[in-house]
């Protein structure tokens, strides 16, 4: 009998574009009998993070996928790259970006952390980076299973797939 297949995400982005992903890719493997692991480093630690998991934001500055016709805008529209930098782009970008998703009823990033976490997805936090930022474990979600250097994450997805966002 062989062991099950695993996949472990690196969460290293906390913008609202970034960190679905590994949230999707994590509840498909799920849903494929993969075991599923999920490492939130540096801004990744956002999407755990009590006072930020609601807040977070995609940023059109320097972003060349916020083309014509994408999140609403119209076709003949879009939103030219120096336009980015405009006071208010960011917030524009995030309603327009959550509104296509409540459209097609994408969960929140929180929900769908939370459902990773009760269908058995193992979840933590990089300790060098809670000790950089001054965390802690009541600074986070209840989905984390632990707060581990990245040396015992290497070690425990010994043989995973290996994806970094």
């Amino acid at each position: 009998m062989s062991e099950n297949r695993h996949i472990a995400f690196i969460c290293s982005k906390g913008d609202l574009d970034m960190a679905y992903p590994a949230l999707i890719m994590g509840w498909a493997a799920l849903g494929n009998g993969v075991d599923v692991t999920i490492f939130y480093t540096f801004w990744g630690l956002d999407m755990v993070l009590k006072d930020r998991v609601d807040k977070l934001e995609i940023a059109p500055v320097a972003n060349t996928s916020m083309k014509t016709g994408m999140m609403g805008f119209p076709v003949n529209i879009g939103i030219p790259q120096i336009m980015g930098v405009l006071p208010g782009m960011t917030a524009v970008a995030t309603a327009l970006m959550k509104k296509k998703m409540d459209e097609i009823e994408v969960p929140s990033v929180r929900e769908m952390v939370e459902m990773l976490h009760d269908a058995g997805a193992n979840m933590y936090a990089c300790k060098m980076t809670v000790d950089m930022m001054n965390l802690e474990e009541d600074d986070f979600l209840d989905v984390l299973d632990g707060i581990v250097t990245a040396g015992e994450f290497i070690d425990m997805t010994d043989g995973a797939q290996i994806v970094f966002i």
